[in-house]
């Protein structure tokens, strides 16, 4: 076909998907009288080089500009849309030639060896060493997804370890998150480094976790004490600390450590305009890559001013450069991998659709493992013990966490797996949907699991096991046969031992209640005819 006389180059739909499309666009011009692409473009807006382009096969237009040639030519937009995501994934699904190490990290947080790759926080980074550097203990308060971590990881650690004052200068640092035991784990960390000048650095990342994870509050207050040592002079310890916002409250509720705080606060807003643009393509250029004017531009009209964006923009730039065309990051490729809206679910979603019929509802159980649902907060990730991902009912586990991990879904961490970002429960429908349905259940089910290792760690004595009120509620979810044939299949084999020995324990009480004298065997203790009762309500 020609446009005002000039032929157009001969396609191959063999030679990939992109060719393909720009013939069934020529058809379609063609099926509609063949109209030149200038008075194309006086309908759409569009430049008539632009339009000509989309049908050249020579890259993927971008979607816009598709629907732009298919409104010219009197074509169903719906139907269109789909033919280009349709090639869009064809030609995202090519194998690359390469195996280079991506510029951006996804989910992940920066890391201090990925500091040469980390842009767009070089203000907040001095306005920390200032305030951390005045106060003893510091607090880094921000929305999920705001860059917290990585600020102290990558930004804030190698400048430390570079800076020529002496005042900053650290004898050690020491980076922890509080966990579910955090004196027990962390005791030997929380005291100064002997035998160096300067200060001991630690750096209590993810604070939320102390009251997401840790169960005891005597526990919490004690290791909110020992952090507050930091506050005396000669104590040679600093503490910054990084909190969800959500949770800045909670810290806010203890005293001492308000008053320490009162002006050593850090807020860690949105990036600006000019910080999203270094953070976007920065770190592609250090890579010798380039990204493209108008998905730069896209990108920061989509996000700015959105607190906790930062994972979902890193996660489609992860995307979009696995979709690259030789140096370049386009908006066509962006686009294929679903937009900083869309890349995290159309990734979960299509590790999860490729799943064998036998390992989905492992996948199912693994990341509900990694959950902790809110109580009058956001749901927040909770790291797992690796062997607490084993059942004894599944030999899928290993496979499924292997293809996660691939996925950069979840990482590992020595023995701990974690969910990669708690930007994944917002981002995936399925998986909010999967937290919303089981809230309950999962609600007790922690409780379940801390109970039983809390029985194991005692040396499974049997005053830690379950009774009353918290044994028949466990029963009632996790044993009941009745209405669920699958209801206790998520439950490791401590936990199940921890049940069993919880039934078992009940019923010899039952037994020695009713070998009692004048006591009522007709039903289990407390007995309605009678004011006996071997154990304290649950």
């Amino acid at each position: 076909m020609t446009d005002g006389g000039r032929p157009e180059s001969p396609l191959d739909p063999s030679a990939g998907p992109v060719q393909r499309l720009a013939i069934e666009l020529r058809k379609l011009r063609e099926e509609a009288g063949g109209p030149t692409y200038r008075a194309m473009a006086a309908r759409t807006g569009h430049g008539a080089s632009t339009l000509s382009q989309a049908a050249a096969g020579e890259r993927l237009p971008t979607l816009p500009v598709v629907l732009a040639y298919v409104q010219a030519c009197g074509g169903d937009p719906e139907e269109w849309e789909d033919r280009w995501r349709q090639a869009a994934a064809e030609e995202a699904a090519e194998p690359r030639a390469d195996d280079a190490e991506p510029p951006y990290r996804g989910l992940a947080r920066f890391e201090p060896d990925d500091a040469a790759l980390f842009f767009g926080r070089d203000q907040l980074i001095d306005d920390l060493l200032r305030l951390s550097g005045r106060y003893r203990i510091t607090v880094v308060v921000g929305a999920s997804g705001s860059g917290k971590s990585s600020l102290l990881r990558a930004g804030l650690i190698p400048r430390l370890r570079t800076t020529d004052d002496p005042h900053l200068r650290p004898a050690a640092l020491r980076v922890i998150t509080p966990g579910a035991h955090p004196l027990r784990i962390h005791d030997q960390r929380l005291t100064p480094k002997d035998g160096e000048k300067g200060d001991t650095w630690l750096v209590v990342d993810q604070m939320e976790e102390l009251y997401t994870l840790c169960t005891d509050p005597e526990e919490r207050i004690r290791f909110l004490d020992r952090l507050l040592t930091a506050a005396a002079p000669d104590s040679r310890l600093r503490v910054l600390i990084a909190v969800r916002a959500d949770f800045f409250g909670h810290l806010a509720g203890h005293r001492p450590l308000a008053d320490a705080l009162r002006e050593a606060t850090l807020l860690v807003p949105p990036m600006n305009r000019g910080e999203l643009r270094e953070a976007i393509v920065k770190p592609a250029q250090a890579a010798g890559h380039i990204v493209e004017r108008t998905l730069t531009a896209h990108i920061i009209d989509e996000v700015d001013g959105e607190p906790g964006a930062l994972p979902l923009v890193s996660h489609a730039l992860l995307e979009t450069w696995h979709r690259r065309k030789g140096r370049a990051l386009t908006l066509t490729a962006y686009e294929a991998a679903g937009g900083v809206h869309g890349a995290l679910a159309q990734t979960a979603e299509d590790l999860y659709a490729h799943l064998p019929p036998t390992q989905a509802p492992s996948a199912r159980r693994i990341l509900l493992r990694l959950i902790t649902p809110g109580e009058g907060a956001q749901d927040t990730r909770r790291p797992a013990p690796r062997e607490e991902l084993e059942t004894g009912t599944s030999s899928a586990t290993a496979e499924v966490v292997e293809r996660l991990v691939r996925a950069r879904l979840v990482t590992l961490d020595g023995g701990t797996v974690h969910l990669a970002h708690e930007a994944l429960i917002a981002a995936w429908p399925r998986l909010r949907e999967w937290i919303d349905d089981a809230r309950e259940r999962l609600r007790l089910h922690r409780q379940l699991t801390e109970a039983a290792h809390t029985w194991n760690d005692l040396g499974r004595e049997s005053g830690a096991l379950y009774r009353g009120t918290r044994l028949a509620a466990a029963e009632e979810v996790f044993l009941n046969t009745n209405t669920n044939t699958n209801s206790g299949s998520d439950l490791t084999p401590l936990e199940r031992e921890f049940l069993t020995h919880s039934r078992t324990a009940r019923r010899r009480e039952e037994e020695a209640v009713a070998a009692l004298p004048g006591a009522c065997a007709s039903s289990p203790p407390p007995c309605r005819s009678c004011s006996y009762s071997p154990w304290p309500p649950g």
